[in-house]
């Protein structure tokens, strides 16, 4: 992977928020189940306060090892994540996997390419194609957080199904729609979902490579999953930790009212200005990055919708 220019903005006049010292992103593990651990970060866009610690990631301690859940937005994140990891267990690492190739949640596989790092082919392949412009947006959002960071792509496949890893049987859920592949992963000992950006809970989603139709399809699988019993744990990409099915509603929620509010304004006949403008309704107003992510998801799904209206 090409080195990133992250002198892009030196001589410019630009200071920066936190000085090289205080980049500490203060990860602590949070037990969410036996073994099983996530560093859950703030419901907040990219700045060069907070360096990008929006996004949930975690581990898995298993019998001959760990699982890390994702690696954050930065080769700084990454490497304090693996640090915080030995405060809880001196076991090895045996084995990185990336839910998908948003930044925020692999930039930070740098601090871990002595290992193996695993993901769905199409996750590889969104990384090793979009990876460098990703990781140069987020230099120019949080400043120095990202100092020294490069894209490390998975080089190990996984597919879905149930298989052992580090000694634990796991289970691969491959799915889509937050983008064109999307990975789930379900710990059988504990219980325990990582949904990766499937899921938001009280933060709204993210939709620049979003098929809604497709998203709706995997929460209704994930949906399934937990209403079986085989989940009593979910951890999801962005939001607090909970124990039932309540985030998965609350993302699919969002997501009708996403789309039906922009197919209303298709068939008024609204352009792009009149439809950024339109109300929101009361329970959203207050949730985070609402309204920045209603903005963000007019420019990028209203033109398709517009599109099929007027045929």
């Amino acid at each position: 992977m090409k080195k990133l220019m992250f002198g892009l903005f030196a001589g410019i006049g630009i200071s920066l928020a936190v000085g090289a010292a205080e980049m500490d992103y203060g990860l602590t593990p949070q037990a969410v189940a036996p073994d099983v651990y996530a560093f859950i970060g703030k419901t907040e866009d990219f700045d060069t306060t907070n360096g990008g610690n929006i996004v949930n990631t975690g581990f898995i301690v298993a019998r001959d090892g760990v699982i890390v859940v994702d690696t954050g937005p930065s080769l700084r994140y990454g490497r304090q994540m693996r640090e915080a990891i030995t405060r809880v267990t001196s076991k090895p690492i045996v084995m990185v996997i990336n839910t998908h190739h948003h930044p925020d949640h692999f930039l930070g596989n740098q601090a871990f390419a002595d290992l193996p790092i695993a993901s769905l082919a199409e996750i590889q392949k969104g990384i090793v194609t979009e990876g460098n412009a990703f990781a140069e947006n987020l230099f120019r959002m949080s400043g120095d957080w990202m100092s020294g960071t490069e894209v490390v792509a998975p080089t190990q496949t996984l597919v879905a199904g149930t298989q052992t890893i580090g000694g634990r049987r796991v289970r691969v859920m491959a799915l889509d729609g937050h983008t064109g592949a999307d990975l789930a992963l379900v710990d059988e000992t504990s219980g325990v979902l990582f949904a990766g950006d499937l899921v938001f809970d009280h933060r709204a989603p993210t939709t620049p490579h979003a098929d809604v139709d497709h998203w709706q399809s995997s929460l209704a699988i994930l949906e399934a999953t937990m209403l079986k019993g085989e989940v009593k744990v979910l951890v999801p990409g962005h939001g607090p930790v909970s124990r039932d099915t309540a985030a998965i509603g609350w993302t699919r929620d969002w997501l009708v009212w996403l789309t039906g509010s922009l197919r209303e304004a298709a068939d008024l006949g609204l352009d792009m200005n009149d439809t950024l403008t339109r109300p929101m309704p009361q329970k959203y107003q207050n949730i985070p990055l609402a309204r920045i992510e209603y903005r963000r998801s007019v420019s990028r799904l209203y033109p398709k919708i517009e599109a099929a209206v007027l045929r």
